[in-house]
């Protein structure tokens, strides 16, 4: 059979072409089998050459059409009914037929699944034939015979019949080899038996003649798939089979040996990936068994394969990641059905914390446990150890494969394994950074995790290695990736962003940094400004050059390449881009490269890099080409060994980090039913003995929870030794370490860091974060070594680069944003913070207070309010009040933890408000334009809202209007708290007015308070009914919160700051009549605060009168009682002094009062358009805009303005 991909119509489907078109006559029970690739939604079975299929309707939709769903474990037939058991990648479905009974049936891993289908149609013209329906992103292979069936039945025939004859021929030629192994020829010429183990080729003539003869005709078969894995693999097996090392076995490395002595070496080229292609395949269909017999099995002799220099290397330049994808074998499944894989008889005893309160948090009192959850938990554990031991030893058989292909020392004919594996893992990744090309082509982010750890200790074992042999080179604990691989061009990386922008861009605005630094120039060619037309036309012509010069690379690259309509489109054409442009104008006639006295930076295609090129030799530094002056001469270790870690740390970018995101939801599901579990035994015990009915319910229900979490915690026990083990989480760690250090030493070259892959950045973020949430509840983060020291060289990268010029991404900055604001939210991590040095914990807090416009403003408010939390009026609160009897979504997300304030950053803070006079003006002068615009857009949606609630016809509010809403709520009380912190730090850059803008910035901070109280105390207002309503995503607005960061602000402007003693008196009063002057102040405003509701309202209704009024006195858990007094203290000063007030205030004619706001008197004119206005709205308006509100022309200077004494009625 043939799988046909129709390019015309775009429709791929499987045409089944044979003698009789594999259909199934009506004598006969038949057997296919389906090897699934991938878990999701798919329907396999049989159908008649008159179905219908369409998008919607598959195989099992029409009435002659019968399919298994593994996914939904149910079979189809039009209707559906439950059957089977779930399927997962790596299981083999074999599909039956009996067409003598009239029946369907399925078998999962050889296992029966029963009869699915009984008295199916049969009679004349009725032909079945094998059919599958899946969905996008799904795959699975058949085998129909071509290779012998996993799991035969007896008296079911296959759809294509094994090659009978040649088997025969096959195994007799076979029992020929073995006897010439077996019987050798003593002195005498008598033939004596021999162990067959040591046999080697001596190189007698009877001997090698006799062997000539029988691989004369055992070569052409074993070509043949079949014969390759039922005759060739099972015999290489069987001598594996009597144990000990592989090494102990000599005679599989003599046969190869033999083959390619004696076959062509075009058969040696097809046995050999026939032989991988079965043991990959046998490797990955195996059923999981308790001690993981037959995955060891196959790896070794895998390992014994390519323990063979010749075959390894031809198996590496033309199989491995050609033709089939060898990262399979670096991946341990995990057992969808525990029982099947025997952990129930390896963990007998199953355990799972119950340390979570009702609320999904860790309870604090940790309750004893008692005698029998130890014991079980003990039991668990060493279960957990048993696995542990037994995954070890395929973990270590995958990790001496990848150490055969790292081998460097092999150069007998040709290249080194550890050159050729270079190139193409650096295709591999290609391939999956590119996310554009063919999805088959990706590899599964689940097979990517195995084979980043197994590659990390490869790669360690071979680092330490060299360090053994050099002195001078650095220990693998130290490892790092110099910054010239970035900038030199020996490394591709493909079109992926640099921390500066594009590679083009750099090249050009960078060109002299590189020349001075680093000693390169740049080809004026690659400069040009390539269009995209060119660029494809270049490839053309790149690839037929490279055709003609070396036929086996253009094989490598692929046919695909040689397609110029495919080229010519500039999509698809830059989505299969192998060849970088610089690649492409090295090979281009056109471009001829002159010979500069510099180093000329080139990229060299990867297809064509040799050790040399790689490694350096005789003054040629290789992939370190390029030094800058920052870098120590002596080399951190082999080059070779350098690239494969920056391979390994995009490997982790590409799609480790989602998928150890992914795995993390076992975890969750446990917990989820150790509570449900906890929360039905809970009402069990309350259930009145009477209600027999509810009783029995409960107790189902508890059985259902308790064989869930049975298998679940086997299931967590795999996934915690495979994916979150101690080991796996110092990879990880020890990644971490590596960023940082890279990152560090980029750093060091100023300029030339823009040249940086933005991925480093992310990993180092990323790696940290996973360390934390998804590795610490199994591993703890604190024992890991110089954990502390980790931290802090984490921080100081935050810190340093969150507002870093030479970075230019804003995905990436806003990710240093997140993470520095994630940062300082947990105490251990701000401690880190605090322990970076002064002259960069200054230069954060400076970056922080840089004024808000042109960039993300809400992280930096953000985490302002974090280091000031704890310290606030009333804000010593994780959860708000109102919201403390519901259940938070993730008790671990950085908003939900305990405040920790950070007494040092806030002094810096002080200091430099204090120090910088431009800083403070243009720090809160944004402040109070974000505030002002975040309250007024808060505002105007609730009232859309209330409408849209009031309506007497059903109505829905948008739930994405609701969610910005909350955020512009919490976006104004935290830039409230900013100001609070503000004027709590450095109260004279509002009080004193000798500097220029204080009065100012205090007459706008008034104004702005006066509006939210009016808004947010008035009863029965628009704010009150809309918090009132408690609509879903409008949960956090409420009194509460801005309310108490108004009153913190008041209280440190009116009160607070008469503690400081008689000369601050005036500053005191200056603040309250700054306040009492806004046209916008209420008194009423105040009052509401400690719960006095107006007379008139009380009055109106009585029936409200009852109804709990909003007083910061029922916060008393929330609030001190010195906080408290000092509230009852400012009411008491503002009533005295409004009464003052009023009756000081004398009438002012309309005519008189600024056009602009209507509540000041004019007292300022504008040079040189003699303009007027109040000297508040001018100087506000001057700090953002310089034209005049009503000419706009330029405003040069501002001058007082009293009215003349003879008062004119004309103007």
């Amino acid at each position: 059979p043939t799988v046909v991909l129709d390019h015309t119509s775009g429709f791929e489907g499987l045409l089944l072409v044979d003698d009789d078109l594999l259909g199934v006559s009506v004598t006969r029970k038949w057997i296919y089998e389906v090897l699934i690739s991938s878990q999701g939604l798919m329907q396999i079975g049989w159908c008649t050459l008159n179905c219908r299929f369409n998008q919607e309707e598959g195989v099992g939709d029409t009435p002659d059409s019968y399919a298994y769903d593994g996914n939904r474990v149910r079979k189809w037939n039009v209707t559906t009914t439950n059957y089977g058991k779930s399927w997962a990648a790596g299981d083999i479905v074999t599909c039956l037929i009996n067409l003598d009974e009239g029946t369907i049936a399925f078998c999962l891993n050889g296992a029966s699944l029963g009869t699915a289908f009984d008295n199916i149609t049969r009679g004349a013209g009725m032909a079945y034939f094998p059919a599958i329906s899946l969905s996008f992103k799904e795959s699975v292979a058949f085998n129909f015979g071509s290779r012998p069936l996993r799991y035969p039945l007896e008296s079911y025939r296959p759809l294509q019949d094994p090659p009978c004859a040649d088997l025969v021929k096959a195994h007799k030629l076979l029992g020929y080899l073995k006897n010439v192994i077996r019987f050798g020829i003593d002195v005498e010429g008598k033939l004596v038996e021999k162990d067959i183990s040591t046999w080697q080729l001596q190189g007698e003539p009877t001997v090698l003649i006799t062997l000539a003869h029988i691989f004369n005709h055992f070569a052409p078969l074993m070509c043949k798939v079949y014969l390759v894995e039922d005759v060739l693999m099972n015999f290489l097996l069987s001598i594996l089979e009597q144990g000990g090392a592989v090494e102990a076995h000599p005679l599989i490395q003599q046969l190869l040996d033999l083959m390619w002595l004696l076959m062509e070496e075009y058969e040696v080229h097809e046995c050999l990936k026939q032989l991988l292609m079965s043991l990959l395949r046998a490797y990955r269909f195996s059923p999981i068994v308790p001690d993981l017999g037959l995955q060891i099995h196959y790896l070794r002799l895998t390992i014994a394969v390519l323990k063979h220099e010749k075959s390894r290397k031809y198996l590496l330049n033309n199989v491995l990641f050609d033709v089939l994808r060898s990262v399979v074998f670096f991946y341990i499944k995990s057992p969808l059905r525990v029982e099947e894989a025997g952990l129930q008889e390896l963990i007998p005893t199953t355990w799972w914390p119950n340390r979570f309160t009702k609320e999904g948090k860790e309870s604090k009192e940790v309750k004893e446990e008692s005698a029998e959850e130890r014991l079980r938990r003990r039991a668990y554990e060493r279960g957990c150890q048993r696995l542990k031991k037994r995954i070890e030893v395929v973990e270590e058989l995958q990790v001496q494969i990848l150490k055969l292909l790292l081998n460097n020392k092999d150069r007998g004919g040709g290249e080194a394994s550890r050159y050729i594996f270079l190139n193409k893992f650096r295709k591999f990744l290609q391939e999956n950074a590119s996310n554009r090309g063919n999805l088959t082509v990706l590899c599964p982010p689940e097979y990517m995790v195995c084979f980043l750890h197994r590659l990390i200790l490869a790669l360690r074992f071979y680092w330490d290695d060299h360090k053994a042999k050099t002195p001078a080179a650095l220990d693998s604990e130290e490892a790092y990736v110099p910054p010239q691989l970035f900038y030199n061009g020996k490394v591709d990386y493909f079109d992926l962003q640099r921390l500066g922008g594009l590679l083009s861009h750099l090249k050009k605005t960078l060109k002299d940094d590189l020349a001075a630094k680093a000693n390169i120039l740049i080809d004026p060619a690659e400069l040009q400004a390539v269009t995209m037309d060119d660029l494809d036309e270049d490839e053309e012509s790149a690839v037929s050059m490279m055709q003609s010069q070396r036929p086996t690379a253009a094989l490598a690259v692929g046919g695909a390449l040689a397609r110029p309509s495919w080229l010519s489109s500039p999509t698809l054409g830059r989505a299969n881009r192998f060849l970088s442009t610089a690649a492409v104008s090295l090979m281009n006639p056109r471009r001829p490269l002159g010979s500069l006295e510099k180093i000329k930076v080139r990229t060299l295609s990867v297809e064509q890099r040799t050790e040399d090129d790689i490694e350096g030799s005789h003054g040629n530094e290789g992939l370190l080409l390029g030094r800058p002056p920052e870098e120590p001469e002596t080399p951190v270790t082999e080059n070779s060994l350098l690239e494969i870690l920056d391979g390994i740390v995009m490997m982790y970018n590409l799609s480790v980090h989602q998928q150890l995101g992914k795995m993390v939801g076992v975890s969750d599901d446990v917990n989820e039913y150790a509570m449900a579990l906890k929360d039905t035994e809970e009402k069990i015990s309350r259930c009145p003995k009477r209600r027999r009915d509810i009783h029995e319910e409960l107790l189902k229900s508890q059985k259902v929870f308790s064989e869930k979490l049975n298998h679940l915690s086997r299931r967590l026990a795999w996934i915690n030794v495979t994916i979150y083990s101690k080991e796996k989480m110092q990879d990880i760690y020890w990644l971490l370490r590596v960023c940082i250090r890279t990152i560090e030493h980029g750093d060091r070259t100023g300029s030339l860091f823009a040249f940086m892959p933005e991925f480093y950045l992310s990993v180092a973020m990323n790696s940290y974060s996973a360390l934390k949430n998804y590795f610490s509840p199994v591993n703890s983060m604190e024992e890991l070594p110089g954990y502390e020291e980790t931290l802090t060289c984490l921080a100081a990268i935050l810190a340093k680069h969150f507002a870093d010029s030479r970075i230019v991404g804003t995905d990436i900055r806003d990710s240093l944003m997140q993470a520095l604001a994630s940062y300082v939210c947990y105490p251990h991590s701000l401690r880190a913070v605090e322990r970076i040095p002064e002259e960069q914990r200054i230069s954060m807090m400076k970056n922080l207070l840089a004024p808000y416009e042109q960039r993300p403003w809400a992280q930096t408010n953000w985490i302002l309010v974090r280091l000031w939390r704890g310290c606030g009026f009333g804000y010593r609160y994780t959860r708000l009040p109102h919201l403390l009897k519901t259940k938070p979504e993730d008790a671990n997300l950085p908003s939900l933890q305990k405040p920790c304030p950070s007494i040092l950053l806030q002094r810096h803070m002080a200091d430099l408000l204090r120090s910088d006079r431009n800083l403070a003006p243009s720090f809160l002068n944004s402040v109070l334009n974000q505030l002002n615009w975040a309250f007024s857009e808060f505002i105007g949606m609730i009232q859309e809202i209330q409408q849209a609630a009031e309506r007497l016809e059903r109505n829905f509010v948008d739930s994405r209007q609701l969610k910005v809403c909350a955020t512009c709520f919490d976006l104004s009380v935290s830039l409230l708290r900013v100001l609070e912190m503000t004027v709590t730090l450095a109260s004279e850059i509002f009080l004193d007015w000798s500097r220029p803008s204080s009065e100012l910035l205090l007459r706008r901070l008034a104004q702005l308070l006066n509006q939210v109280l009016n808004r947010v105390t008035a009863e029965r207002n628009l704010f009150d009914r809309v918090v009132n309503l408690r609509l879903p995503g409008l949960e956090s607005v409420d009194h509460y919160p801005i309310l108490v960061a108004v009153t913190g602000i008041l209280v440190r402007l009116l009160v607070d700051t008469d503690i400081q003693g008689p000369a601050s008196l005036t500053q005191a009063e200056r603040a309250t009549a700054v306040l009492l002057a806004d046209p916008c102040f209420q008194l009423r405003s105040i009052q509401y605060l400690l719960g006095h509701a107006e007379p008139s309202i009380l009055a109106a209704a009585p029936s409200s009168a009852d109804k709990r009024h909003f007083s910061l006195h029922n916060y008393t858990d929330y609030i001190s009682p010195e906080e408290l007094a000092k509230v009852d203290q400012m009411l008491n000063h503002l009533n005295e002094e409004s009464k003052q007030a009023a009756a000081a205030i004398l009438p002012t004619s309309e005519e008189d009062l600024c056009p602009i706001c209507y509540a000041h008197p004019i007292s300022a004119v504008f040079r040189p358009c003699t303009h007027k206005s109040c000297k508040a709205c001018i100087n506000q308006h001057l700090m953002n805009n310089k034209d005049c509100f009503f000419c706009k022309a330029t405003i040069t200077g501002v001058d007082d303005f009293t009215k003349p004494a003879t008062s004119s009625h004309s103007r």
